[in-house]
């Protein structure tokens, strides 16, 4: 599987066309909205999110609610094009009222984009690389997770930090916790963290700064063999971090321990594998985080990712004038003080891509049934492994 987004933070609208799903998955457009409004809140959040109310309209690839096999094409219409479509139109000449961006803001990509595509005005790198873009990828996501959804497959999530202050609940824990962490505004499973970071975003609003934080992901339901050892860029790991890496904001991402196995000894970290009478072979622990080797080995699927403070300041950093060299303060947009609990749901969706795209190398099938067969003949195959029963 694959796909492709466009569209600007102020455009029309941002559009995704995914190729390689099989005939015969369900979607519904109400399955990709409730993860759009889900990315949409959380406390820390800026005024762009008062203007939009992002829903997906499907312009191909479906019909009756079932995919048929070709291109599935996405768009979610921006309501705040209706403010731009002077500033921002894709045709005619620029208006005499158009104020170029010019104060590149520390930390975002607009003056390497500016050197890169050798631009005048920054904000036509500030289009593309805002976070906006995000909303088409949960869109996305959300579509391959309905595909693993139908195995079984679930994704949770919550906010593990902001700024210093650090949740007491993690990894499988969350699970029982979901519906708690749906109705916290930080979507954090530890109501008394949660209160703590509230008023840690609120000191920084007061301030003119900003923060970041800690998503953690678990995924459960995922049969084992995902992925692959035998090249570098089939490990499963690998493709998880780079999709999550990939979200404006990323700057780390860990697996299982992660990089608290550095510090410890291999006797300490690694999981054991024991044979467990009516269950056969198991592990009674999982600090892999479930991939071993590039691959799924079966358990709790944990993730880890950090996310920086929000390069947008109220009280902006030192910067230069892209057009006079001259020293000044970096260019300030409307922003939020706090995503990280966005953040977290856009790392389900990238994550569920990712799982999805693997589900599909390795089971293959042009329509759902064809599929779940291969599925079904496969997990009867590791289920007698695992008992070390013999072949048929």
């Amino acid at each position: 599987m694959r796909y492709l987004t466009g569209g600007e933070s102020h455009g029309p609208c941002l559009t995704a066309i995914i190729e390689g799903l099989p005939a015969g998955l369900e979607i519904q457009a109400s399955d990709l909205d409730r993860h759009l409004a889900r990315r949409q809140h959380g406390f820390g959040r800026g005024g762009r999110m008062k203007i939009e109310k992002d829903r997906v309209e499907f312009l191909s690839g479906l019909r009756f609610g079932r995919t048929i096999g070709s291109p599935l094409t996405l768009q979610i219409k921006n309501r705040d094009w209706d403010n731009w479509r002077s500033l921002m139109a894709p045709e005619g000449s620029e208006p005499p009222e158009a104020v170029h961006l010019s104060r590149p803001r520390p930390g975002h990509a607009d003056l390497a984009g500016g050197l890169k595509y050798n631009l005048e005005d920054l904000r036509l790198v500030l289009e593309r690389s805002s976070a906006r873009e995000t909303a088409i990828r949960v869109a996305v996501g959300s579509v391959g997770r309905l595909l693993l959804e139908n195995f079984g497959v679930r994704i949770y999530s919550h906010v593990a930090g902001i700024g210093p202050v650090e949740a007491a609940v993690n990894g499988t824990a969350i699970i029982g916790l979901a519906g708690m962490i749906e109705e916290s505004p930080i979507h954090c499973a530890d109501p008394d963290a949660g209160k703590k970071m509230v008023l840690e975003i609120e000191k920084a609003r007061d301030e003119g700064d900003t923060l970041g934080g800690i998503i953690e992901l678990v995924v459960t339901g995922l049969p084992p063999g995902l992925g692959s050892h035998v090249h570098w860029d089939r490990r499963l790991d690998g493709r998880l971090a780079a999709a999550i890496m990939s979200i404006q904001g990323i700057k780390g991402v860990e697996i299982g321990a992660g990089f608290k196995s550095a510090a410890l000894r291999g006797s300490e970290l690694h999981d054991p594998i024991v044979m467990e009478e009516g269950s056969g072979i198991s592990r009674p622990s999982n600090r892999a985080g479930g991939l071993e080797g590039g691959i799924t080995n079966g358990q709790p699927l944990i993730i880890r990712a950090a996310m920086k403070p929000i390069p947008t300041l109220a009280s902006p950093l030192p910067s230069i004038d892209w057009k006079t060299g001259e020293q000044a303060a970096g260019a300030t947009e409307r922003s939020d003080v706090c995503a990280v609990p966005s953040a977290a749901v856009v790392a389900e969706a990238a994550a569920a891509w990712e799982l999805a795209s693997a589900f599909r190398e390795k089971f293959g099938g042009d329509f759902m049934e064809e599929v779940e067969a291969a599925c079904n003949f496969y997990m009867r195959h590791v289920k007698r492994r695992l008992r070390q029963e013999p072949g048929e």
